[in-house]
């Protein structure tokens, strides 16, 4: 699966005219590795510093702006003074999942189902809106916090 992942990122950056330098697919590796996370700059660039120590924060900055630019990751403000980043291929085919957030322990799990569909067509019926996209952020505690 990350192999195809890979070649997809890669048909991507050179439709926009850019290349997969060997900087770009140790992050990438990172992002796919860890795509059950959501990471920040910050701690992308200290897991793909283990591969490739010679990288600089600065570069980590940029490719994240340019993946970004290029549609293959999504930016996450989850409220914590940081964003964080994951993998999303398609951005036209699919809605941002909802994410719920463990006040104690900062836990971020994903909701896949996007329980929001009725609520959009209704919305778009009535005020004659064309929604693209919506981000539901839920604060709670964890499995773990509550007991």
């Amino acid at each position: 699966m990350r192999m195809n992942t890979m070649e997809i990122l890669k048909e991507k950056l050179k439709e926009t005219g850019f290349k997969i330098t060997p900087q770009r697919r140790a992050i990438v590796d990172i992002l796919l590795k860890n795509s059950t996370e959501h990471l920040s700059s910050e701690e992308i660039y200290d897991l793909v510093r283990v591969e490739c120590p010679e990288i600089g924060l600065a570069t980590v900055y940029r490719t994240m702006q340019l993946l970004d630019e290029v549609g293959v990751i999504s930016k996450l403000n989850l409220d914590d003074g940081c964003i964080r980043y994951e993998i999303c291929l398609d951005k036209d085919d699919s809605h941002n999942h909802h994410h719920l957030i463990c006040k104690n322990c900062s836990k971020i799990m994903e909701v896949k189902e996007d329980l929001l569909d009725s609520i959009e067509k209704e919305i778009q019926e009535l005020y004659k809106f064309k929604i693209l996209d919506h981000d539901v952020k839920f604060y709670g505690l964890c499995e773990d916090c509550s007991k």
